[in-house]
């Protein structure tokens, strides 16, 4: 996978990394060959977030058409799944 592959992309061999650590059938290099490789992925995943979080926050303004912050209702998200 490239360095700059998606958020989705990254997420989906995160996943796989932690199903195979999950069998613990690996020897202990590659247990810590993958592991290495899960955090790299995490990080990957969180700085890709953190990124949304600050578009999405430049994005939202006030009547003023100054920047704010607006939370996000759980209540609705919720209700739409």
């Amino acid at each position: 996978m490239s360095k700059n592959g998606s958020f989705e992309e990254s997420l989906e061999a995160l996943e796989e990394i932690v199903t195979r650590l999950e069998e613990g059938d690996l020897p202990l290099e590659k247990s810590l060959e993958l592991f290495e490789e899960g955090v790299k992925l995490s990080r990957r995943c969180q700085e890709k977030l953190a990124a949304a979080e600050r578009r999405i926050e430049m994005l939202v303004k006030d009547a003023e058409g100054n920047p704010a912050l607006e939370a996000f209702e759980e209540e609705a998200m919720d209700s739409e799944q």
